[in-house]
Parts: C-alpha cells; structure tokens; sequence
C-alpha cells in the first residue's frame, strides 16, 4: 500500500492530511475535555450542539463554497482554509463560555467545507491507476484514523505534563505544517476544465447526479449507518468514561484510541480484500455488523449496566473495524460514477449529504442522551444504523456490475458526451459498465 508514497506531489500532500488531522485529533480531546469543564455531566448535550453546528456548516455551505471556488487555482484555496482553521484553533484555549465553542467551530468547520473536497477531488487527477488509487484510498482512511489513535495516545501522554489548553496548539501547528506541505506540492488543475454553467446549476449538480446514481444513494444510506453509531462514540466516549466507569482524562483518549485502532486495522486489511470481494458485499456485511453491534451493547447496558473496561474498550475497536470498512471503499464509488468534469461536484456531494448525516445523528447523541439516558441514545443511534444498513440493501442493486441506465439532461454545447455522439441532443442518455477493474466505461444511446 506505501508504494503510492513514490508519487511526490501525493506523498506531500498524504503528509499534509496526516499532519492536519493530528492536530484535529488533539483538538477533539481537547474540546471534549473543555466541554467537561465548563458543563459537567451535561457535556454530552454541549458537544451534541457543538458537532451538530459543525454538520450544519458542512452541509449548508459545501456546496457553496465548491460553486464559488471551482475555478480558482486549487493550491490557493487549500492553502486559505488551512490558514483560517489554524486561527481559529488559537482562540480555543481562550473559550470561557458554551457559545464561544459554537461560534469557533462554525468558523473552522466553514473553512473544512471548503478544504476537504478540494482535496479529495485533487487525489483522483494526480493518481490515474485505479490500483494505486485504491491504496490512496485506504491511506487516506488510515489518515483519518491517526486522529481516532495516534492523536488520542500523544493527547494522552502530554496531559501527564500539561492542561488539555496547550492541546489546541498542537492544532494550530498541524494546520499550519500543512499549509506548508500544500504549498511546497505542484498541485495540478482539474485535468478535465469546468464547462461554463450557471451558478445555480453548479451548485445543484453534483447531488442531482449522486441522487441519480443507484450505488450511491446505497452509499448514502450505509453514511447514515456510520454516523449513526460514530456519533455516540464521539459525543459520548468523554461522559462514559469520566462520569460512568469513574476515570480520568487519559482514559478517554485510551478509549477513543481503541475506536481508531480498529478502523485502522480494517483499513489495511482493505486493500487486498477488495480486489477478491465486490465493494458493495463488503460496505453491506459492515454496515450490518455495525448496527447490530450498537444494539447488542444498548440491551446490555439497559439491562446488565456497563460493560467491563477491557470489554467496553473491545467494543470500541468493533466499531471502528466497521466503520472503517463502510467509508474506505467509498472513493472508489465516486470516482466510477461521474466523468471527470463533474468529480469535483460529486465530491461534495458526498462531502454535504454524508454529513448531512451525521447532522441527524449527533443531537440523537448529545441531548437523547442527557434527557434519557445513554443507554436510550444508543439503542435509538443503533435502530438508525440498522435502518441504514436495510436502506442501503433495497437502493442498491446486487448486479452493480451490469449496465446502469443514467440520464444527463440540458447538457453544455460543448460537453465531451455532445462532442463524441452530436446525434445524441441536449438530453443524453447512457450507461455505464464496470469492468472486473472497476472501471467505468461509458456507451451511449
């Protein structure tokens, strides 16, 4: 899987992610411990609204920012969202009071709506193997996963020496190291120009083709499953922890550690295990297995209480082999279903509805729990990912490997479809074949 680190500009940019989310994964400890302190047991309830606020700005202004910035040069952008999160991330440690969380973290997560499906969507055009793609895919995955693990375990080791405050620096660092890394890549333009459409029509597009494409609206389905059940853990670890089993802060980070230690194992594991079984069979078995997990542990805290340490930690890990193998294949999904002009569009389309998500189940998380109990809030996060997990069963046919029907309607005069097949007219329709390479092939009718 390394071997893609060869590839300079993506080896940079890799290191870029990986520098980022270290330091997102201090700022998460760090505001979960903040929360604590300024709300007690009701922190559940405050970082339920501080993540919903988050889901909020990535939804409503994903597809915003992706409209206005698409044909600004890429570096630049990047660059800009890395820098505004750094400052942000230097006001944390001043916060005294809840909104002051609710205002900064819309403002961070403003400029991660801008940054992160300009990133993903640069991937794709630097790495054309599909092969190597899909390393690039669980790389990012196990990036991801060093702030569920790596960046839980150094918070861990620099809460024996300081207060969880000076965390938010080590945030501020990895922001601006990776504004750094971005700006020493050469980042290429889209290799397919946007075509000129109307703002509107821009700003629509990549959903109207995500809603109209059958394996994602399974992808869309199996998100809710993943968020259903990562909600509570990152809500809800902090209170668990602290109020439930009676430990201290090292012992969230261990336990958010755990969660990042399984998903990282199934991102590795991934890889190899997609050339030999179809991404839907593993997504569906994963999304299954994890709602069926959130349930079993709801029964048994509502009727046996907590489960050991060793047990809970176990759990955890479970969760996050789970998790991990619903979003990893994800990529792979995106970059097969839309021509390269519109990947960009697609994207964000998984960027705004997969959080959209998340935006649904974080409050279920924060404040179902508060009134009712944690128990209650994982049984009802638990029937929402089961929910999912059959959703995504019935949406998405167990042939996707057939032709596809797919309909583009009021194309440009000038869009490549038009320019091969002129007979076709402005409504175009066509399908696409999946190789055993998981390669999209286009024929037109």
């Amino acid at each position: 899987m390394i071997e893609v680190l060869r590839h300079p500009v993506y080896a940079r940019l890799f290191s870029a992610q990986v520098i980022a989310l270290v330091g997102t994964g201090l700022l998460t400890v760090a505001l979960g411990l903040l929360a604590f302190d300024l709300a007690g047991d009701r922190a559940g309830a405050v970082l339920g609204t501080a993540f919903a606020i988050k889901m909020i700005a990535y939804v409503g202004l994903a597809p915003i920012a992706s409209a206005l910035v698409e044909r600004w040069p890429r570096k630049q952008v990047l660059i800009g969202a890395d820098l505004l999160r750094a400052g942000v991330a230097l006001m944390l440690p001043f916060v005294d009071q809840t909104w002051q969380i609710y205002v900064l973290i819309f403002v961070l997560q403003a400029a991660s709506a801008t940054f992160t499906p300009a990133f993903q969507a640069t991937i794709p055009d630097i790495l054309e193997d599909e092969r190597d793609y899909t390393r690039a895919l669980s790389l990012s995955r196990l990036a991801y996963d060093l702030e569920n693990l790596l960046s839980p375990a150094l918070a861990g080791l620099l809460l024996l020496v300081m207060g969880y405050h000076w965390l938010f620096s080590g945030t501020v660092l990895g922001f601006v190291g990776s504004a750094l890394l971005v700006y020493s890549a050469v980042i290429p333009q889209a290799r397919a120009q946007p075509i000129s459409r109307p703002f509107v029509d821009r700003l629509t597009r990549g959903v109207r083709i995500y809603l109209a494409t059958p394996r994602l609206r399974g992808l869309l389905a199996l998100n809710l499953t993943a968020a259903s059940a990562g909600a509570f853990v990152l809500v809800n670890t902090v209170v668990m922890v602290r109020s439930g089993y009676g430990a201290g802060d090292t012992e969230v980070a261990i336990a958010l550690a755990a969660f990042g230690a399984g998903s990282m194992v199934s991102a590795l594991v991934l890889p190899r295990l997609l050339e030999a079984v179809a991404d839907r069979s593993v997504m569906m078995v994963a999304g299954a297995l994890l709602a069926l997990l959130t349930l079993s542990h709801a029964a048994y805290l509502l009727g046996d209480g907590l489960l050991g340490w060793v047990g809970f930690l176990l759990a955890w890990g479970l969760r996050g082999v789970f998790y991990s193998a619903i979003l990893t294949p994800s990529g792979r999904l995106l970059r097969i279903s839309a021509h390269a002009e519109d990947r960009p569009a697609l994207f964000t389309a998984q960027f705004t509805l997969s959080h959209a998500c998340w935006l649904l189940a974080y409050p279920v998380a924060g404040w179902v729990g508060l009134r009712f109990g944690l128990p209650v809030a994982m049984a009802l996060l638990g029937l929402m990912a089961l929910a999912g997990a059959l959703m995504a069963r019935a949406v998405w046919p167990a042939d996707d490997h057939a032709v596809l029907e797919h309909e583009h309607a009021d194309l440009a005069p000038d869009h490549p479809h038009l320019r091969a097949h002129p007979a076709a007219g402005a409504r175009h329709r066509h399908a696409f074949v999946i190789d055993d390479e998981h390669r999209a092939w286009p024929t037109h009718g």
